[in-house]
């Protein structure tokens, strides 16, 4: 299937989950969600995996299904359909999702275990890899991305107060973001360069995260 852009209903799917996230809501625009988005973003994907994914890790559309075991939220739906090119979470990932707010993509790590994060901390206290991902970080804030993740309040143990990296290793997770409201793009082919140049711009990112942090060598239990 190649990507011609999502339905006109797909925005209007998320609105109605948003304000109805019920499972009989789900069953009657169940077609709406597989053709106008669900099909969309899988075309979407796999015509972007020939350009990130090899070398780098393999692609999948999220399942729709919330993990609710441990959330006082017990909406069954994600309000949003998004999906993912990586090895391993926390060494870098190529992700998308559209919503009732619009589409956003983004790259970075989202995750990390122990040994992850020890990694990115030894990276980002040396001077040639801290510095690297500094400048990579402010090319894309001055290109309009937005910086985030996880932080602590307080410096992490081991590290000077006046270590000139001190906010990059107060984080547990770094990612970059761009996010566009609904307009006509989404709606038609040229959304595939727009997510296209937008993963070219957190490709340097990626590869830090990939080379600095890589997946995690802890077994699953």
């Amino acid at each position: 299937m190649r990507f011609e852009g999502f339905g006109d209903g797909a925005l209007e799917f998320f609105d109605g989950l948003v304000a109805d996230n019920s499972k009989a809501y789900w069953n009657d625009n169940l077609v709406v969600y597989r053709e106008q988005v669900r099909a969309p973003m899988e075309a979407l994907l796999a015509e972007l995996e020939p350009d990130f994914a090899p070398g780098f890790g393999k692609g999948k559309v999220f399942r729709p299904h919330r993990d609710v075991r441990f959330s006082r939220d017990k909406s069954p739906y994600k309000t949003h359909c998004g999906a993912v090119i990586e090895q391993g979470r926390g060494g870098g990932a190529y992700y998308v999702e559209i919503g009732a707010d619009g589409m956003l993509v983004a790259g970075g790590c989202y995750h990390t275990e122990s040994d992850q994060l020890a990694r990115f901390r030894t990276a980002v206290d040396t001077d040639i890899h801290g510095e690297h991902l500094r400048k990579l970080l402010d090319v894309l804030v001055g290109a309009g991305w937005e910086i985030a993740g996880e932080t602590l309040r307080s410096r992490p143990r081991g590290f000077a107060a006046d270590h000139p990296r001190l906010d990059l290793l107060k984080h547990r997770t770094l990612y970059a973001s761009r996010s566009w409201q609904s307009d006509d793009v989404l709606y038609e082919r040229a959304c595939l360069e727009r997510v296209r140049q937008a993963w070219t711009a957190v490709r340097e990112l990626n590869q830090w995260c990939a080379d600095h942090i890589g997946v995690t060598e802890k077994k699953r239990r």
